[in-house]
């Protein structure tokens, strides 16, 4: 099952760990760090970063899209199926 973050892009559900805030500085230091490493994947398309999602592949992305918006589509989803 894949879910939308916005403009186009989608994620495996079933590989994320978490979705956080992107607010906090200790998630700001690891975004740097992911770019840095080449392990962000932004699909923000230039808006600001509200939330990141965690991989079991250690990448991180990045969406303008809120960590409560993402779960609620999540949600929607698994409700779909069932």
């Amino acid at each position: 099952m894949m879910v939308h973050i916005g403009f186009q892009n989608y994620v495996a559900v079933k590989d994320i760990i978490a979705i956080t805030s992107a607010s906090s500085s200790p998630i700001k230091k690891l975004i740097k760090t992911a770019r840095q490493q080449n392990f962000l994947i932004d699909a923000t398309c230039g808006r600001k970063t509200n939330s990141v999602i965690f991989t079991g592949s250690g990448h991180l992305i990045t969406s303008f899209l809120t960590p409560e918006r993402i779960t609620k589509r999540i949600q929607q989803k698994e409700d779909i199926e069932q």
